[in-house]
């Protein structure tokens, strides 16, 4: 029996524990073997292929010619539109969007052809206000070591163009609005690169100021002092990039029956009470995250520009829902606040988003295949730019097939600045939508009275859009 046993164990030792014992001798567990080295060289590769991969840009060799007119860009429900704005070389179109959201009303109110509020002007106290906010997220957190996740996150991220809707909610309830004419863009409101760069030098500087003077046991009233010092700094910079914003202004129009209105002075605020005559906050954020539980509220920690402001909190919903409420909202006329994924199976030349663009298995002989929670889990997809919802077409029943998106990259972009998306690219790749609870059911609009579902700022969601 011991002779047996004895045995069993001999031929454990050389047919099983020897083999793995030389193997780890050779190759370490988790290298990639020779033998798979091997098996890799013995691939038949496309020679056309390489030749036309290794020499071309991806983006020439992706596009699908067969969808080459498969979709029209004609719509049955489509609002009137005048005015293509250009956010040029910067992060906001959050705010570019919420502005043509609302300036509908004013070309309603007063008949006008086209009009457009000064991105500028918010844009100004955007930054501003950002910079409050972080320089108090300094000071509420002087007490953690630099290595914890908040104050890592602070530094890391202490100003962006980014933004959502609420945050032009905040800014524009707490400053009004101006028109264009008011306040124009200047070099850096288009090209904000380098601003931006000169404010994060400048504020994380402030922010290591802030946390030695607390080191050196200097009171919290004192800290709040000095960073209403740095911020009159801040105020310096943001004026000599985007100018001085007004206090007030005289503004007059010429309608679409070119009669000329009498000058009128406005403060800011004024105006926006006069040409706004609806309460922002009626616009409710949901989203679709197939990442977390629907109907469900929840509230992004700091997503937000003002510290007495709101952060987002917004809805989270399943595809249908969202689609049933942005179709009664266009079929009352209402502009709706979209973002979504942009670069993905986008045909910028056409103004087209769909699935069947590009076709990636085609060109490498390769699947790709995650589905839209796997590519916010691989942080492989996630919200990038936000454009006005002002289009549909549907089925003799009523399904939608196709949107229309008003954009914010100048005329010369897709159909003279529209963009067409399909409902399946909507399912995959739209995130965000902005929609008056007047088109939201009841049941939904009762979610908003609970208690939200806190998260952090660092989830990879809710990056600044540049940060992505």
């Amino acid at each position: 029996m011991k002779r047996r046993n004895f045995l069993s164990l001999f031929v454990l030792i050389v047919f099983v524990i020897m083999p793995l014992t030389i193997q780890a001798a050779g190759e370490q567990a988790g290298s990639i073997p020779s033998s798979l080295l091997n098996k890799m060289r013995e691939i038949v590769i496309d020679k056309g292929k390489i030749n036309a991969i290794s020499n071309n840009e991806i983006k020439k060799l992706l596009p699908n010619r067969s969808n080459v007119g498969k979709t029209d860009h004609y719509f049955s429900v489509r609002l009137d539109i005048k005015g293509i704005t250009d956010q040029k070389s910067t992060g906001r179109c959050w705010l570019f969007t919420s502005l043509n959201v609302i300036r509908q009303k004013v070309r309603e109110k007063f008949n006008l052809e086209s009009f457009e509020f000064s991105e500028n002007y918010s844009f100004f106290w955007d930054q501003l206000e950002k910079s409050n906010l972080f320089l108090e997220g300094i000071i509420e957190t002087r007490d953690k070591d630099y290595t914890e996740r908040k104050v890592e996150w602070l530094f890391k991220h202490p100003i962006s163009d980014g933004g959502v809707w609420n945050l032009a909610v905040n800014v524009i309830e707490k400053y009004g609005l101006v028109p264009l004419s008011v306040m124009p863009e200047t070099h850096h409101s288009s090209n904000t690169r380098d601003m931006r760069n000169i404010l994060r030098m400048k504020l994380r500087e402030d922010g290591i100021r802030l946390r030695q003077m607390h080191k050196e046991e200097i009171p919290i009233e004192a800290l709040r002092k000095a960073k209403e010092e740095m911020l009159i700094d801040i105020y310096k910079l943001l004026v000599y990039h985007l100018g001085e914003p007004p206090a007030e202004f005289t503004w007059r129009y010429k309608d679409k029956d070119d009669k000329i209105s009498e000058p009128k002075k406005y403060t800011p605020s004024e105006f926006f009470k006069e040409t706004i005559d609806v309460d922002l906050k009626d616009y409710v954020m949901l989203m679709n995250d197939p990442t977390r539980p629907y109907h469900k509220l929840y509230e992004i920690e700091y997503d937000r520009n003002i510290v007495e402001g709101f952060n987002w909190k917004y809805i989270n919903l399943p595809n249908k829902d969202l689609k049933k409420f942005a179709k009664a909202s266009l079929l009352d006329g209402e502009v709706m606040y979209f973002s979504c994924d942009v670069g993905k199976q986008l045909n910028r030349k056409e103004g087209l988003l769909s699935l069947d663009n590009n076709d990636y298995e085609a060109l490498y002989g390769i699947k790709f295949g995650m589905n839209k929670k796997e590519r916010i889990l691989a942080s492989a997809s996630g919200s990038t730019h936000g454009m006005a919802l002002v289009g549909m077409e549907t089925t003799e029943k009523g399904k939608p097939t196709k949107w229309l998106l008003e954009n914010s990259w100048g005329e010369e972009e897709g159909q003279k600045g529209f963009v067409t998306m399909t409902d399946q690219w909507f399912d995959e790749y739209m995130f965000r939508i902005v929609i008056h609870r007047d088109y939201i059911s009841s049941d939904v609009l009762e979610i908003l009275k609970e208690e939200p579902l806190h998260l952090h700022p660092w989830d990879p969601m809710f990056l600044p859009v540049e940060d992505k």
